[in-house]
């Protein structure tokens, strides 16, 4: 009897020895593959916020559609400029008063064009697959908007795109990911998404922390 008590309290002790590895196991590898997951899709939104901006600065608006996206990359060109100063007659001023008098001007000269698929992803094609979410074993694109907000009774051009921690992560520990969802902390990716861009406010920055990168 003696050694069926021994027995049965070795199996406790080992159960709970098991128990309190795994408190501490799965958590921790939780969050290595959670980091590794993300820096990859933060490095993808960083390439669809580049891609935004270049839209931006040429068109005046941000795009909505992956594909028209891309085929701007593929077709569009940055005009190179340079700004210097000069310093002119101001004719307004001598008709009016009769005297010569100087003005400070700025010249802006076009020195030519650079392409955005060169200037943003020289010699990579990775751009063509932005869309994609990039994690082994996950089918799924980012969503994506575009728009304008009015603030100050002026309108902006906004973007916004997105994915879901629930996809990124949808193969670990749910009620690790259910904590993770409700992250607010200024060392994590706070709330249920990776987001980059707001289609209610005028902004391009991000919601990760500097550990994946500029979020600006």
């Amino acid at each position: 009897m003696k050694l069926v008590i021994q027995l049965a309290l070795w199996i406790v002790i080992i159960f709970l020895g098991y128990m309190v590895f795994n408190a501490v196991y799965e958590p921790i590898q939780f969050n290595k593959i959670k980091e590794k997951r993300y820096a990859k899709v933060v490095d993808r939104l960083k390439d669809i916020r580049a891609a935004q901006l270049a839209h931006q600065e040429i068109t005046g608006v941000f795009e909505k559609d992956f594909d028209k996206l891309i085929r701007f990359i593929d077709t569009a060109e940055f005009t190179l400029t340079q700004r210097r100063d000069s310093t002119v007659m101001d004719e307004e001023y001598r008709k009016t008063f009769g005297v010569d008098q100087l003005k400070d001007i700025v010249i802006i000269d076009t020195l030519g064009t650079a392409s955005v698929k060169d200037s943003l992803f020289k010699n990579s094609t990775r751009y063509k697959k932005m869309m994609m979410v990039p994690v082994e074993g996950v089918d799924a694109k980012f969503t994506m908007d575009a728009g304008s907000v009015i603030k100050n009774d002026n309108k902006y051009p906004v973007f916004e795109a997105k994915v879901a921690k629930n996809i990124i992560l949808y193969d670990l520990d749910k009620d690790l990911l259910m904590a993770e969802n409700q992250v607010i902390s200024v060392e994590g990716v706070n709330g249920p998404f990776i987001i980059v861009g707001s289609m209610t406010e005028v902004t391009t920055k991000a919601n990760w922390p500097m550990l994946y990168g500029d979020n600006n």
